[in-house]
């Protein structure tokens, strides 16, 4: 399906590619010519908002999704700009007679504005000859103003509906061809300036009122008609803040972090602004913290600030944009309403300014690199683990100043029972504390890390996973003002010892213990390396019948030969495996990792604990005996000695013995060979 739509999109807009010249308006509108075809000539699809008067031409994806700001749309199939119906013919197989401004003005619908256009004497000169664009407000528009502004415009039709009139016309022909992003245009209105943005997704907006119908040609010019009355435009942004009483808070903290210059300047931005209401609903003590940080209060300032003029009336769908802090912000709409991250916060839309636009947010947005770590934390997945560290009386360590990167397991991890805090987990706690503030994507394989317990910490890199020892990353950092939090799968447990010192502090592991030194592997497990052992519990060799365990436990070749393929040559924790993992192992065939239902199998074996970890590597325990392949073990059979030596053994087993299941593979082949 997916294929089917993007092959459609891709024919749909070949036309419109052809030229590279081609503005993002006319890709647009050709794609709506390519929809409406099949109604005639010059006949365009359109999207009616449904309960509004609000159309739009439509572009690939808004007509599969057949929503603009969430709200369904249906399509309407009208005669393209320029072109009109001729009775008894399909489609707009005509060209709009050719007249001048005037006269073109209602045959657009603009007729409210021709009207006006009387009233302020400017008939004689759009009648005239000359070349103007005029962006004419459409009936809609002039019925929206206020009825107090409408009646002072009106009531001194000479000097007010004229200047106004002016300022919405330029002394040239314009298409939305030549409507440049971010351009100002001068008006007829003392010069005073109209500013242009053409966005990607084909809208057109003058001073943030949309183009809704455009390129309307007549004698003496263009005629586009727009859903809004605009205004003149005088104040910078920091002007806007400055004389709004309720940006007051704001106004205090721009002066403070003295971002107020670059407010001033030129360029296009949009400030989301939060009023004085959006300062007050942050807890006192959070809000003093930041503004007596000038680096904190930089960032949230910034996190306010979009590069370039995003107009309200330009957003049908959610995008996300950059802010001038660098953390991305989802701008979308939801109906009538501007919404930002999902949330209609927006309480004033398209607050005009010579160098962009503001609009008023009544919350505020606190970016992650202004919080502490506590913050940071706050109503997520790793609440139960910072709600520990609290409880551990660790608070100083994620409030403060201090340079540090947290490891907070999730809250899953704690599904069975959330442990008591004491000094043994105080201690553990401690160890998820790192003397850094890191980010993730600079770690190594190989790298240590050290903790305020005092341990040092082995960082593996895996395919698609990044682990501290057995703790693997579940999500994104989020970086702080002073430290970083990871988000762990599990809470991590510092190594002990090495190999063999764990497998001989623990009783469930005594059988392997006496096999390893039996095997001569204990120096192997005791050195430096980087081991994964397959451990075998007490439990996986009283599994095996007794004459058999007693055979393999006095061979000692064969022995090693077993208990090497439960050891790989590298360290793999369980959290990595996400698909199949090949790993070679120490006898020399490979071992198969996976994954189901989220526990660890090897060669299909499930894991009975996983990642007891170790100074030299890490130990998953199994309650059953891996076996090695048989192709392997044939090879075994043919040139070590062992198989010799099991060959006079043979004779003793019982037929019974010969046909269990768990009899050791090399021992069934040599068996079986003595009876052929």
């Amino acid at each position: 399906m997916n294929r089917v739509i993007l092959l459609s999109c891709l024919l749909a807009f070949w036309g419109a590619f052809v030229s590279a010249a081609r503005s993002p308006y006319q890709q647009v509108l050709q794609h709506s010519r390519l929809r409406g075809r099949q109604h005639g000539p010059n006949v365009c699809a359109v999207q009616k908002l449904i309960g509004t008067n609000k159309q739009y031409y439509t572009n690939c994806k808004q007509w599969y999704q057949r929503k603009i700001c969430g709200k369904t749309t249906v399509i309407s199939y009208e005669c393209c700009p320029g072109y009109e119906k001729v009775p008894g013919q399909k489609g707009c197989p005509a060209a709009l007679p050719l007249s001048n401004i005037y006269e073109t003005l209602g045959a657009v619908g603009a007729s409210t504005t021709q009207l006006y256009s009387d009233r302020a004497l400017l008939r004689p000169e759009i009648e005239g000859p000359g070349s103007f664009t005029i962006f004419a407000p459409s009936n809609e528009a002039w019925a929206a103003l206020p009825a107090e502004i409408l009646d002072n415009l009106v009531s001194n039709v000479n000097i007010e509906l004229l200047n106004a009139l002016h300022y919405h016309m330029v002394e040239r022909r314009l298409l939305t061809d030549e409507l440049k992003h971010g351009m100002t245009l001068a008006s007829m209105y003392q010069n005073l300036d109209i500013q242009v943005h053409h966005y990607p997704n084909g809208i057109v907006t003058v001073n943030c009122a949309r183009l809704i119908k455009a390129d309307h040609h007549a004698t003496n010019g263009v005629v586009h008609v727009i859903d809004k009355v605009i205004t003149a435009i005088t104040n910078d942004i920091n002007q806007v803040v400055e004389i709004e009483e309720s940006l007051e808070t704001l106004r205090t903290a721009v002066a403070a972090s003295g971002l107020n210059t670059m407010l001033e300047s030129d360029g296009q931005y949009t400030l989301l602004a939060p009023t004085n209401e959006a300062f007050e609903k942050i807890p006192q003590e959070t809000l003093n913290r930041i503004l007596g940080d000038p680096e904190a209060l930089k960032d949230l300032l910034n996190h306010h600030i979009l590069r370039g003029a995003q107009c309200a009336e330009a957003i049908i769908v959610g995008s996300s944009f950059e802010t001038l802090e660098g953390t991305p912000l989802e701008v979308g709409c939801n109906g009538e309403n501007m919404t930002l991250n999902g949330r209609a916060i927006i309480s004033k839309k398209d607050m005009l300014a010579t160098n962009g636009v503001v609009h008023f947010i009544d919350e505020l947005l606190i970016p992650d690199s202004a919080k502490t770590l506590f913050e940071l934390a706050k109503d997520t997945d790793v609440s139960t683990a910072i709600d520990l560290f609290r409880q551990a009386g660790l608070s100083s360590h994620l409030e403060g100043k201090e340079r540090v990167t947290v490891l907070a397991p999730l809250n899953t991890a704690f599904k069975d029972a959330t442990p008591a805090v004491g000094r043994e987990l105080k201690s553990l706690l401690q160890n998820h504390i790192i003397k850094d503030s890191l980010s993730s994507k600079y770690l190594y394989h190989g790298q240590t890390l050290e903790t305020l317990g005092g341990k040092k910490l082995r960082v593996f890199v895996y395919r698609n996973s990044l682990c501290i020892e057995n703790s693997c990353i579940a999500a994104h950092d989020k970086k702080g003002r002073f430290g970083t939090l990871f988000t762990v799968d599990k809470m991590l447990t510092p190594p002990t010892g090495n190999v063999m010192d764990v497998l001989k502090a623990d009783n469930r592991f005594s059988m392997l213990v006496a096999a390893i030194q039996s095997a001569g592997l204990t120096e192997t497990l005791n050195k430096e390396g980087a081991f994964t052992l397959f451990a075998p519990t007490n439990e996986a060799f009283q599994a095996l019948p007794e004459a058999e365990l007693r055979k393999l436990m006095g061979n000692a070749k064969e022995l090693a030969n077993i208990l090497k393929y439960h050891i790989g040559e590298e360290i793999l924790v369980s959290g990595s495996v996400g698909q199949l993992v090949r790993l070679k192992s120490l006898q020399g065939e490979r071992l198969e990792a996976s994954s189901k239902n989220t526990t660890m199998h090897i060669n299909k074996v499930p894991v009975y604990q996983p990642d007891i970890m170790a100074t030299n590597g890490i130990i998953h325990a199994v309650t059953k005996i891996l076996q090695i392949p048989v192709k392997s073990q044939e090879r075994a059979d043919e040139f070590s000695d062992s198989g010799l030596d099991s060959l006079k053994h043979a004779s003793a087993f019982t037929k019974v013995t010969q046909r269990r299941a768990r009899l050791a593979p090399a021992f069934s082949k040599i068996l079986a060979r003595m009876k052929h």
